[in-house]
């Protein structure tokens, strides 16, 4: 281990300038949507191979598609933990056209992601399997087309029949994009094309290029152009009779580097020209410039500057939509993790779509890029153990190859809470991935989440070919970490479980309630009738804390590089404590419908410098109650509490709490929270108590999630609200969402954990006062219509 190890116990230090691409469209290379125009059916024949099937009576759908999220929740094999949705095997088809012109070049199909083993045939004839369900691939069509009138027919068949196969909802079919690419048979391999930048400072920058001829006997001419945002060009090269490969290098001066705060990109072009002079290729990359590193003691740097990551774990299910993947919708996310204060992402636990990580890279964040829940030892009977000894090493090699271009990813994972860790075959486990992943990337480092904190008997760590050491919770091991595991740098890769229903209040206990209460309960004893959880910061699953605590905890201790909670958002699957009808977690900082829990505010208090003052729980009690009222604020001294215009006295955070806290007897009317600095009052913020509902306000929200307007959704928040205008917390309705012209409801969700209606329904009861419908307009030209209903409460809704 030698040298290389003793490197890692002084420092880690990675610099590092990050890429994702783009492929261009153009005469050099096409790169077509293949969404649309497919047929699908829940059924499974291998008649439906054939080219020449008629498959007309099948259901027309547009990709991105997951046919699991079309049903009711139910008692399902996958289980509750599973999503409580069903699985099943089925096919899809399409059927296409490639014009004369061109023949002789070579056509390929790429498939961002099918859960799972996806099955492949054109015109007949039988392409491959791909077991892994997160991992894109392609296949090579180019021998096997027709051209002109005649009809190619390509067929899918999806397996997701063996259940359960997960520990949270997978989603099932061809859930996220496919292209169809066209290109010259001489031409750049993407997948062998690798950017970094051996030389990063804020005077000068080398950024070094490396790609792979498909053919080797003619030779080309190569053309690198590197444009700042204004488009204007700050570094050209041009290479002669290049043959098999290239790795060239570009000196750029006085670069913008990248951060969270400042996502600085460039755009490189790397276009190829024949003997002729005519351009036969052309690739394009956004290109990020930064350095990083890792200190055993000082925790994270970039940008060669002290950096805490404030991270999030993120599932790949997007509430309502399950596992399909859209842009917009993923935007809306990140938009919502952004103004909380997230600067990085981890990818539970799997890679994720390659439009997530574009909009990472954008937007700026930092991404924890993750391989696997589980290598050869299994965590559902029917998971990717089975598939594990024949297909890690080549789907890693696929995952890494694909997302290394990336400048949001800034350290790859091979495993999470992986069973190997406790014994020997975790030792040449971990070396063996960790050595492809460094012969394919040696700018990041490599790490996994671990739970075993004493190193004897840890064999993942013992193997010592990690670059960083994450660990999952037990924060109370933090300081012995740095005994146990000396030289290795450290992250909290996952914190927290705690459990929250947005908008309940349950009376606060002294101590943190676990539910359940120890690994020998599968379900919490004496939870909630109504499966909900309290919305007060009181209650995690036994393994966890609380969001304040797991947060003390990483904010005091530096040699921590950064924390990463589980999980911003809610997601499908996993709903610890309870058992069906439960459907989903309640892990989230926002629910699953995209509304933030009140702990949002915590993190946004000490994450950001907005201002913020937030006060829970809502004022509608009853006469006699004593309630506990709760307040996060920042850049303040002191906040005090009135009741009706009557102090009940001022209060601030701790050493041990981040919040200010007041047991009140409730009085119907207005609950008031001042905040005072420097005995000045600079922000107020009022609750108060809710008649009934009488009105619905319905917002429409779409800018600022909108990515590239075909695929855009439309966000419809509903609101009950009294002749006040105050949210009522307390009185639901069932709302019904009913298209009017040119629209269409893609579904609707209130955030509750156990409503078992379908996430499809154009019908939802409100939760809490709230609820939200997705929609899409048919034609982006033209005014849509919707109107929204409930009991005498009717709203016409137009999206312009």
């Amino acid at each position: 281990m030698g040298n290389k190890f003793n490197m890692i116990r002084k420092i880690v230090v990675f610099i590092v300038f990050l890429t994702s691409y783009q492929w261009t469209f153009g005469q050099a290379r096409e790169l077509i949507n293949f969404n649309t125009e497919w047929r699908f059916v829940l059924d499974d024949d291998l008649r439906f191979r054939h080219a020449d099937l008629d498959e007309q009576a099948w259901k027309p759908v547009t990709l991105p598609h997951d046919w699991s999220i079309g049903f009711d929740f139910g008692d399902y094999p996958a289980g509750n933990a599973g999503g409580a949705l069903p699985g099943g095997i089925a096919w899809y088809r399409k059927s296409f056209q490639i014009p004369v012109k061109e023949k002789g070049k070579t056509v390929k199909i790429h498939f961002g992601g099918v859960y799972r083993n996806a099955e492949m045939w054109i015109n007949g004839s039988y392409l491959g399997k791909t077991v892994n369900g997160y991992i894109s691939f392609d296949h090579d069509l180019t021998d096997y087309l027709q051209f002109g009138t005649n009809k190619n027919v390509l067929a899918v068949r999806v397996d997701n029949s063996q259940q359960p196969n997960s520990r949270w909802y997978t989603g099932s079919g061809i859930y996220r994009d496919v292209k169809l690419e066209i290109s010259h048979p001489l031409h750049l391999e993407k997948k062998e094309t690798f950017i970094t930048t051996p030389q990063v400072t804020t005077s000068a920058a080398a950024l070094r290029i490396q790609s792979v001829l498909s053919q080797r006997e003619t030779p080309v001419t190569v053309i690198f152009s590197l444009k700042n945002a204004t488009k204007q060009v700050v570094a050209k090269k041009e290479v002669s009779s290049i043959r098999t490969a290239f790795d060239e290098t570009l000196s750029v001066p006085q670069p913008k580097l990248w951060s969270p705060e400042e996502p600085n990109l460039y755009t490189l072009t790397i276009a190829m020209h024949d003997r002729q002079g005519k351009q036969i290729d052309e690739l394009e990359y956004k290109v990020g410039f930064r350095t990083f590193s890792f200190d055993t003691a000082k925790g994270f740097f970039l940008n060669g500057k002290s950096y805490k990551l404030l991270g999030v774990c993120l599932h790949h299910d997007l509430g309502l939509l399950g596992a399909a993947f859209n842009k917009s919708a993923a935007k809306r996310q990140l938009v919502i993790m952004k103004e909380m204060g997230v600067n990085a992402i981890r990818t539970a636990h799997n890679p994720p779509a390659t439009e997530l990580l574009d909009l990472c890279d954008e937007m700026g964040f930092l991404v924890y890029n993750e391989a696997y829940d589980m290598w050869a030892k299994r965590k559902n009977k029917f998971d990717y153990h089975l598939d594990f000894n024949e297909h890690h090493i080549p789907d890693l090699r696929e995952f890494i190859k694909r997302d290394r271009n990336h400048p949001s990813v800034f350290m790859w994972s091979i495993g999470n809470e992986i069973r190997e860790q406790f014994d020997s075959t975790g030792i040449a486990l971990t070396r063996g991935m960790a050595a492809v992943v460094k012969e394919l990337d040696p700018t990041r480092p490599v790490t996994a989440a671990l739970t075993e904190t004493n190193y004897d008997k840890n064999f993942i760590a013992q193997a010592k070919a990690l670059d960083v050491l994450g660990f999952n919770y037990k924060y109370f091991d933090y300081d012995k970490l740095r005994v146990e595991f000396n030289g290795f740098p450290l992250i909290a890769a996952e914190t927290t479980s705690a459990l929250q229903t947005r908008g309940v209040y349950d009376s606060v206990h002294d101590t943190i309630q676990l539910w359940p209460a120890s690994g020998k309960e599968k379900h919490v004893t004496n939870g909630n009738a109504d499966f909900t959880v309290s919305a007060y910061d009181n209650v995690a699953a036994y393994w966890g804390t609380s969001h304040e605590r797991a947060w003390l905890e990483v904010k005091k201790r530096d040699f921590l590089g950064g924390i990463f909670v589980w999980t911003g958002f809610d997601y499908l699957g996993e709903p610890v404590p309870y058992p069906f009808p439960a459907r989903s977690s309640y892990y989230g900082i926002v629910d699953l419908a995209g509304f933030p829990k009140d702990v949002y505010y915590m993190y946004q208090s000490e994450w950001t410098e907005k201002e913020v003052l937030h006060v829970l729980p809502h004022w509608n009690w009853s006469v006699g109650d004593v309630v506990d009222v709760w307040c996060y604020y920042n850049n303040a001294d002191e906040v005090e509490l009135y009741v009706n215009g009557k102090s009940s006295g001022k209060a601030t955070k701790t050493d041990s709490t981040l919040h200010a806290a007041w047991k009140v007897p409730f009085e119907a009317g207005e609950l008031k929270v001042v905040k005072y600095q420097n005995g000045k009052a600079i922000q107020e913020t009022t609750k108060k108590t809710a008649g009934k509902p009488v009105d619905m306000v319905v917002e429409v929200e779409h800018d600022r999630y909108a990515v590239d307007g075909k695929t855009d959704m439309h966000f419809l928040t509903v609101s009950l609200v009294d002749e006040n205008g105050i949210i009522v917390p307390d009185r639901d309705v069932e709302l019904s969402f009913i298209p009017q012209d040119n629209i269409t409801i893609v579904g609707t969700d209130n955030g509750y954990q156990a409503d078992l209606a379908g996430l499809g329904r154009p019908t939802r009861k409100t939760h809490k006062g709230l609820a939200v419908a997705i929609v899409q307009k048919n034609n982006l030209e033209k005014e849509a219509k919707i109107i929204v209903k409930a009991n005498s409460m009717e709203k016409e809704i137009r999206i312009k």
